[in-house]
């Protein structure tokens, strides 16, 4: 029925309410119900981050990416899904809520939410996130063990998406704080785990730079028109980016071996922005590629989280000679969380492996699989009301073939209201699942996932 309440009455927070609820508390499941066969091979951790209020927020002010951070692990070994476990990253806030000592280690005690990846390096857990806050290391039960600036090599902020360059051993980043307007920096972390190199580029804005990519040469910067906003800020954004109308678009390339700090030679582009590019390379010492999933704005309108009206699967080839760029549109339909076989980071690669979107706040129903060398584009659809994040791509082994190999990630059923750690066979991508682990509850939309083999971490 119609009536004057009705047309004012408020809408809920697309990112707290549905499909994106928050857990309540921490769960402990063992020996996981399965579908199908766990492959024996696996034996590790798969393990995501992502947003989920220790404490209901406030919904005005409320950005999804800036959730408290939980962790969430199924533990894989001999064909079965030992336990599934989630638990808040403790960062000050969290530990303040609940009521515990803080944990070891400085943290950034305005906006310290550790909400956004976690990966397994130099045989330790480390929960991540950008614009300043520390890691948090964590333990193989996912408990929180202190924030980590690198056993105090970092001395500058970091980031959620580092990128391991597999020839080397080294960890590349593009970091960024809120409110540095004028510089980012290049951080370079050994194998041992030690920061060895903090080289500042100098940018303007404060632009939001998410990701970044590494080649053989070079350190990939995208410097976008997503900046940090003071109008924002005064008037008490916690999230104070937003897309700005006019403000050039480039792509910056520094030489990764280059002794001179911040020397970077820059290409502009149409304006866009790009969360996570996939993979770059280089051809010939002529062109360099990069593959991304790009989007025709962000943070424009909306202050709850993004909110672009299109993106799509782009190549931008880069000629090094006259630093002109040439964009070819792999696939135009909506789709991020680009992932590959990262063994081959910073080489040339044939697949690629990417999430659909769906309208607003809710994701896609499917995972597409890239063949990048056929030009051909393969769409595994989950059905109606299930929706899987990121997946991951696992080698069989060491040795194997680069489409040798499982996809790991989660997908939710809200007709069940549960949610199943999905194993596809990356060679056999269209058939159903190889085993499914069921989750009794759903695990709201997170950010970044990988899969931490017993060897790594123990």
């Amino acid at each position: 029925m119609f009536s004057i309440k009705n047309i004012f009455k408020k809408k809920p927070h697309p990112f707290l309410h549905g499909i994106h609820t928050p857990l309540d508390r921490e769960f402990l499941y063992e020996n996981l119900t399965v579908n199908g066969n766990i492959p024996s091979e696996l034996d590790g951790l798969y393990v995501r981050n992502g947003p989920n209020p220790v404490k209901p927020p406030n919904e005005r002010r409320y950005h999804w990416f800036l959730g408290d951070g939980m962790v969430h692990g199924v533990k894989l070994k001999n064909g079965v899904a030992e336990w599934y476990k989630n638990r808040w990253v403790r960062s000050y806030s969290v530990s303040k809520a609940l009521g515990e000592e803080v944990i070891p280690g400085a943290s950034n005690q305005v906006v310290d939410a550790v909400n956004t990846n976690i990966i397994a390096f130099a045989g330790k857990l480390w929960a991540l996130v950008e614009a300043g806050s520390s890691p948090v290391q964590l333990d193989v039960n996912l408990n929180s063990l202190k924030h980590d600036r690198f056993g105090g090599s970092l001395k500058k902020a970091f980031t959620a998406h580092p990128h391991l360059d597999p020839i080397s051993g080294e960890l590349h980043a593009i970091c960024y704080s809120v409110g540095k307007k004028g510089r980012v920096t290049h951080v370079v972390i050994s194998p041992s785990g030690e920061v060895v190199k903090e080289s500042p580029i100098c940018v303007e804005g404060g632009p939001s730079i998410h990701d970044c990519a590494i080649t053989k040469n070079y350190i990939v910067v995208l410097d976008l028109p997503v900046v940090f906003s003071l109008g924002k800020f005064f008037t008490g954004s916690l999230f104070p980016y937003h897309w700005k109308s006019g403000r050039p678009a480039r792509v910056g390339l520094l030489n990764r071996h280059s002794t001179s700090s911040g020397e970077v030679r820059w290409v502009k582009i149409d304006p866009c922005y790009v969360f996570h590019p996939c993979n770059a390379y280089e051809v010939n010492s002529k062109e360099l590629v990069l593959d991304v999933c790009a989007h025709d704005s962000m943070f424009a309108s909306s202050n709850y989280g993004p909110d672009s009206k299109f993106s799509q699967f782009e190549r931008w080839r880069i000629d090094l000679a006259s630093m002109k760029v040439t964009k070819d549109i792999i696939h135009n339909k909506p789709q991020e969380f680009p992932r590959f076989d990262e063994r081959l980071t910073g080489q040339k690669y044939r697949f690629a492996y990417t999430v659909s979107l769906g309208n607003g706040s809710v994701p896609g129903n499917s995972l597409i699989k890239h063949d990048l060398q056929e030009g051909k584009t393969y769409e595994h659809d989950f059905g109606r009301g299930c929706f899987p994040g990121e997946f991951v791509f696992v080698p069989k082994d060491p040795e194997s073939g680069e489409e040798e190999g499982w996809l790991l990630g989660y997908v939710l059923d809200m007709r069940e209201r549960t949610t199943l750690l999905t194993i596809l066979d990356s060679n056999d991508f269209l058939s159903p699942s190889v085993a499914e682990i069921k989750i009794p509850h759903l695990v709201p939309p997170g950010f970044h996932g990988n899969w931490v083999p017993t060897s790594l971490v123990g």
